[in-house]
């Protein structure tokens, strides 16, 4: 075959790249620009992933309008981002932007994307910038206020009640301040402190702020700083020597993020640290996603060492990847130019871009599975899954757990929504870690201050009462020697904590002419920082816990009154009255009458001894019952029924009778010792004086239930409470003490036999350590308090200073006193004997009108019945004999002819 012919294959190769040529020329170009910071880490990280996102996007797919970058750099300066958006939107007209990183450059770009109608598409974590005040700004990171509940978790774990929070001083660093501090209180946290670092902090000025940070208690701190600071700051941490045993650091998710990108001195600093970051799940395309952009970020970033592959490049590449399939779905529009009126600024003369306003929702609610795993923007805001709990440990971090808002803290991170697990804050879901020191140890999260300050002691001087606490000199040294139940109780406590803490007794002086407040006045002082802790017999109450932090109570305690007591005098003529009250003398001698009454209706017709006149047989109803109490009757009876009714009353009288000698025996034998006065309410109806404890709270309580102040009279010692109670309020005494039991106890154990208690008693917070608000070791000094409670120190503490046997019977103080017995007591058997007799009586009743049937089926009058049944009851009934015959009525034959016979003589039936 012959060649063909040059020209014509000329002319067919032209022929067949212009039918190649116009498919592309035909294709939509849609402008985006990208503004990175070029010399940073993240910067070149993301401008790779972006541009293999761009082409894994479009290789899959053969789409009509195509993606065309335009990258900026905007080097790491606020106006460079501005300008570079400027450029992008006049010169280049994009369609959207991607970036900046910054929070501070992205806030200038967001107010112009807002102003043409152009989506900013940018990173930045800052909650300063809210999707929702501005309409065209997406951010595709997840906002860091979102890790604050997973730090404030961790916090909470651990137990910790304070931490300092260390941030950057820009607006980046303190957006997520009110966000952490809002969850730490929710936590039962508190910042006890907030440090500022400025960006361009000097070595000099960093070393200055983490020495003041060394002067406070609190060794747990919170960092959040981008990493070019953060090296610096932990460098000068490490250097400061607070890198060791007993420190706690948590660093932020923007920091936690990019440890990758930190130097190796630096991570040799933060060793121990733990941190906080987003987490992602691994997956077959993220694998293979990786190994394609190490081989290309190396082969475009030759002077770069060693780079990891960061969770900021893979939102960098899901953001891409969500607008190019935006921008397929809306197609491509210029920008508006606006009308030339003369002068205009570079901002005026860009327009408003068409194609912004369909747009934008597409990316402000966009959801798909991409490298990040489940990237989900709801209302212009990424949302995020899970958090990892990371530890910085050798050259790296080790994950030692999750934190979720659906489940809290957990070692392994669980998927789907048929997880029904509780949300839990426990240390122990939390794998191994290795804290600042290199120890496994945990911090406890403070220690006294490295100044070589004690812990400030205030303890209460006064006159009396020195088995509570006693304050002494030693007259060598003018050492303060503190002791009493209240020292002792805190000695053992703070030998009781698992590390050792210096303290040294301060006294306060309880003046002879201070107020009733001086105790109040001396909790106040650790309000005032005077003190770090009041030791004593201070009670807790709901005013003093309004300005310091209470242990549990040491000691229980309640509000009591106490009175002198007399001898009830037993020569009493009516004192035989006195066992039994009148309620139950009425109610005795109402059933020894009805009994009576109730033996002689089944008695009358079948015993002579229960007939006879009538003055005779009302005299047998009282004698009967009546003589059961001595001896036993010579009247016989002769009814079963009155049997039964005579068994039950004997039984009741035996009852009442051995209560009435046993309650009569102890009037006239036991000493009746009274009270003066009943109730403490006696007292203000009656204005007489009361004492009380000198510099107690008592005083206050008083003027709540409406004393008179005036009346009040305080004392120092318990020989002076004894003085003065034996005067009496009208001999310049007082009627009566009120104070708390511990010291009522000890008082009665010394004078048992003159003084008792009266009610009602009042419940207090008993006795307890007071520390600042907020401090740390209310925790652990409340935790040792309930083991030595629950153990034998405290009672042997209590032992020591108030014995066990004081010579005092068991019930010293109490008052020794027989009460009238009631009918309260006995209304059980006084039923029992009403319901045997009324039993009787309806049995008898019922007997005697069906034997007497004739009479009421009669048609005379009811007089005339009750007056023929009133005749035959008083009739003597024979006893019937075996051989004489009843009527087919079951009526003997006598007792039918007494029937009759009465019957004829009222005139019911006639003798026919």
């Amino acid at each position: 075959m012959k060649n063909p012919n040059p020209k014509f294959s000329c002319l067919y190769l032209l022929v067949f790249m212009s039918f190649c040529i116009a498919p592309l020329s035909c294709r939509n170009e849609a402008d985006v620009g990208v503004i990175l910071d070029f010399n940073t880490t993240v910067g070149k990280i993301s401008r790779t992933c972006i541009s293999m996102a761009l082409e894994d996007f479009y290789a899959k797919r053969n789409l009509s309008t195509k993606i065309v970058l335009h990258f900026r750099d905007s080097r790491s300066d606020d106006v460079g981002a501005a300008s570079a958006a400027i450029d992008l939107l006049k010169n280049i007209q994009v369609i959207a932007i991607l970036g900046p990183q910054t929070s501070i450059q992205a806030d200038f770009v967001i107010g112009i994307g807002d102003k043409v109608k152009v989506p900013i598409i940018s990173q930045a974590t800052s909650p300063v910038l809210s999707p929702k005040e501005s309409p065209y700004f997406i951010r595709s990171a997840q906002c860091s206020s979102y890790q604050a509940k997973a730090i404030a978790a961790v916090v909470k774990a651990f137990g910790w009640r304070k931490v300092v929070f260390i941030y950057e001083d820009t607006n980046y660093g303190s957006g997520l301040v009110p966000f952490l501090t809002k969850e730490f209180l929710e936590n039962n946290a508190l910042v006890s402190y907030q440090s500022l670092i400025s960006p361009s902090a000097t070595n000099d000025q960093i070393l200055r702020e983490l020495y003041k940070l060394m002067t406070m208690q609190t060794r747990v701190f919170v960092v959040h700083m981008r990493p070019d600071l953060a090296s610096h700051f932990f460098r000068m941490a490490k250097e400061a020597n607070m890198m060791r045993k007993g420190y706690a650091w948590i660093i932020a998710d923007a920091l936690t993020s990019l440890l990758d990108s930190v130097d190796s001195k630096t991570i040799e600093a933060m060793q121990g640290v733990l941190g906080v970051k987003a987490y992602v799940p691994t997956s077959d395309e993220r694998d293979n996603f990786t190994r394609r952009w190490k081989k290309r970020f190396h082969s475009e970033n030759l002077d770069m060492d060693e780079t990891e592959l960061n969770v900021f490049g893979l939102w960098a590449y899901d953001s891409l990847t969500a607008l190019a399939a935006a921008i397929d779905k809306v197609g491509i529009e210029r920008f508006k130019k606006p009308v030339n009126r003369g002068n205009l600024t570079d901002l005026e003369g860009i327009g408003t871009s068409n194609i912004g306003s369909s747009l934008v929702p597409l990316i402000r609610n966009f959801r798909s599975t991409g490298l990040s795993g489940d990237f989900r923007i709801v209302d212009g805001q990424l949302m995020p899954s899970a958090f990892q709990i990371v530890n910085v440990i050798d050259k790296g971090v080790n994950r030692v757990g999750f934190w979720t808002e659906k489940r809290g803290i957990s070692k392994k991170l669980k998927s789907g929504d048929h997880n029904k697990d509780l949300y839990s804050i426990q240390k122990e879901n939390l794998g191994n870690i290795t804290w600042p020191g290199e120890t496994r140890d945990m911090p406890k999260g403070w220690e006294m201050p490295t100044n070589g300050q004690k812990l400030r002691v205030g303890v209460p001087v006064k006159g009396g009462f020195s088995e509570f606490v006693k304050v002494e000199w030693d007259k060598e040294t003018n050492a303060v020697i503190a002791t009493g139940f209240c020292i002792d109780a805190f000695k053992a406590v703070m030998l009781s904590l698992p590390y050792d803490v210096p303290y040294e007794f301060i006294p306060f002086e309880i003046l002879d002419h201070a107020s009733s407040g001086a105790y109040n006045d001396l909790v106040y002082q650790v309000f005032l920082e005077k003190y770090d802790v009041v030791v004593g017999d201070v009670t807790i109450s709901a005013n003093r816990s309004k300005y310091v932090d209470f242990t549990f109570p040491y000691a229980g305690s309640e509000v009591s009154t106490i009175v002198p007591i007399k001898d009830n005098e037993r020569k009493n003529a009516w004192i035989f009255m006195k066992p039994l009250t009148m309620g139950l003398w009425l109610t005795i001698g109402a059933f020894f009458v009805y009994t009576g009454l109730v033996v002689w209706v089944l008695e009358h017709r079948v015993n002579k001894e229960f007939r006879g006149p009538p003055h005779k047989q009302i005299g047998l109803i009282f004698w009967f019952s009546f003589s059961t109490l001595v001896f036993a009757h010579k009247e016989k009876v002769k009814s079963n029924l009155t049997r039964f009714v005579v068994i039950v009353w004997i039984f009741v009288v035996l009852v009442l009778t051995s209560s009435y000698t046993a309650n009569l025996t102890s009037m006239l034998t036991v000493q009746q010792l009274q009270p003066t006065i009943t109730n403490i309410y006696d007292l203000m109806k009656s204005g007489e004086c009361v004492g009380y404890q000198k510099g107690s709270f008592v005083s206050g309580f008083l003027n709540n239930k409406k004393f008179d102040s005036s009346k009040f009279r305080n004392y120092s010692t318990f020989e002076e409470y004894d003085e003065a109670l034996s005067k009496g309020s009208k001999n310049g005494g007082v009627a009566a003490i009120v104070d708390e039991l511990p010291y009522i106890r000890l008082f009665l154990a010394k004078y048992c036999h003159k003084y008792t208690i009266i009610g009602p008693t009042y419940k207090t917070g008993g006795f307890g350590f007071a520390f600042p608000k907020g401090s740390p070791l209310v925790p652990d000094v409340s935790r040792a308090i309930l083991d030595m409670a629950e153990g034998e120190k405290m009672q042997r503490i209590s032992r020591k200073w108030f014995g066990e046997d004081n010579g005092c019977p068991d019930s010293y103080g109490a008052i020794i006193t027989s009460r009238s017995l009631t009918l309260d007591s006995f209304w059980g058997l006084f039923l029992i004997a009403g319901l045997s007799s009324s039993l009787a009586l309806v049995i008898f009743s019922s007997k005697f009108f069906y034997q007497n049937r004739v009479i009421l089926a009669s048609d005379a009058s009811i007089k005339q019945k009750l007056s023929v049944l009133s005749r035959v009851f008083d009739e003597e009934k024979d006893i019937p004999s075996s051989k004489e015959s009843k009527t087919p009525g079951g009526i003997t034959d006598s007792a039918q002819s007494s029937i009759s016979t009465s019957c004829q003589n009222e005139g019911i039936f006639s003798q026919d």
